[in-house]
């Protein structure tokens, strides 16, 4: 029999926290944090060689199959502080019909829409809302473009924690009533999700809460970063040649990042390491933009706007991290067009019967565009990340009508 992984006490390695700018590593674990003295987001640091002594990639057969088997690199101290809503890991899915239409390589999608609340942002917030339960957090408040919003929302309810959400007032009605039914208050602003995060962050004193914002806390990272140990996992401890991973504020890919370089360090992979590719559109791009012009850091994106609004981020806290995983590991940035994410929706769903989210549909279409332009070739094995649950997305018109009290001509139904 499996053992559980939400009831087995296991031991934990965290030592410390360090900020991931200046390299200052003298912060103290179990303690609450919020950004680095220097403004930038912590990251959390283990003892691996105590990590590879306690456990290794073997053992985790014997365990069930949700994230919280990497517990000896999660932050979590006390298995009673886990809040979970049933994280089960996510499956590979190869879109095989494309494949052999376009010449290609694998093409495999890792599909986070099976998450709780239908997201990938239900892996980092779990790991945060559990973090903040451990460490006395009795009220959180983010701003979110929707699917992030409904995590916290849903993991402060289970946890007993008071949530406050603030979201541009073009977030989905979907997204805008799940967040509101699982239990934060929820308001619309007039603005962007720069615009809500001011809102946040100006209320923490007088209001007393915390800030969950992306990156603006050391935590939703190692959420994350189960997205980067479960992929290695599931290629029988590889990786692939190229992740396509759709960016706005970045927390998944400067994650798995992350979880690779740990992985190493226990040797349950080897120095190879996927491309990684920031994926953005043409709306809003300021990762791109900052690629191609060599530099660390993204100024404020003007105007910014797309149908893939998971990704519509003007301006990013750890921009610098995102640009150095990209140009580390050899990858690149990338912007799509709403035009070409549109169609990369209808085409995977025609031909291959996957609903991506349109934030999904975007990698494909930058993988479709890398394809051509040459930054990867079709020998590549690929990685796409659906973000989110197609369901939760409008989708075209479908219109006809039979009626059923008159002669029904076949031939017409072709």
């Amino acid at each position: 029999m499996l053992e559980d992984n939400l009831t087995t006490d296991r031991p934990t390695f965290v030592t410390n926290l360090e900020c991931s700018i200046s390299g200052a590593d003298d912060y103290a674990a179990d303690e609450v944090h919020g950004l680095s003295r220097e403004g930038r987001p912590l990251l959390v640091r283990y003892d691996l060689s105590g990590v590879k002594a306690a456990v290794s990639r073997d053992d985790l057969a014997d365990r069930t199959h949700d994230f919280w088997r990497y517990r000896e690199l999660l932050p979590v101290r006390h298995t009673r502080n886990i809040v979970s809503l049933g994280e089960a890991m996510t499956p590979l899915v190869r879109l095989n019909n494309l494949e052999r239409e376009m010449g290609a390589g694998e093409i495999i999608v890792k599909d986070e829409g099976r998450l709780p609340t239908g997201s990938f942002k239900a892996r980092g917030l779990a790991m945060a809302v559990s973090m903040a339960k451990e460490l006395g957090i009795t009220k959180a408040a983010m701003p979110t473009n929707g699917n992030a919003g409904a995590a916290l929302a849903a993991y402060c309810s289970r946890a007993g924690i008071e949530s406050y959400v603030f979201c541009p007032e073009d977030t989905p009605e979907v997204n805008v009533r799940e967040i509101a039914l699982q239990g934060a208050k929820v308001w619309r602003v007039n603005g962007l999700i720069n615009d809500c995060g001011k809102i946040v962050g100006e209320g923490k004193e007088p209001m007393g809460w915390y800030d969950v914002s992306t990156l603006k806390e050391p935590y939703r990272i190692e959420g994350k970063k189960t997205m980067g140990l479960e992929l290695a996992e599931q290629l029988g401890w590889d990786v692939p040649d190229v992740i396509f991973y759709p960016t706005g504020g970045g927390t998944g890919l400067i994650s798995m990042w992350k979880a690779f370089a740990e992985l190493e360090a226990l040797d349950w992979i080897g120095a190879k390491r996927p491309r990684m590719v920031a994926v953005q559109a043409t709306g809003c791009a300021p990762i791109v933009k900052a690629f191609e012009e060599g530099v660390e850091h993204a100024p404020l994106w003007d105007d910014a706007h797309t149908i893939a609004s998971g990704i519509r981020v003007p301006v990013a806290v750890g921009d610098f991290l995102i640009l150095r995983a990209v140009s580390e590991s050899g990858g690149f940035a990338i912007a799509v067009t709403d035009e070409a994410i549109d169609q990369a929706h209808r085409d995977v769903a025609r031909k291959d019967g996957f609903l991506l989210c349109p934030e999904g549909a975007a990698t494909f279409a930058a993988y479709q565009q890398a394809l051509m332009d040459g930054r990867v070739s079709r020998q590549d094995r690929v990685v796409l990340f659906n973000c989110g649950s197609g369901l939760k997305y409008p989708m075209p018109p479908a219109e006809q009508f039979l009626d059923r009290t008159k002669p029904i001509d076949y031939g017409a139904l072709n």
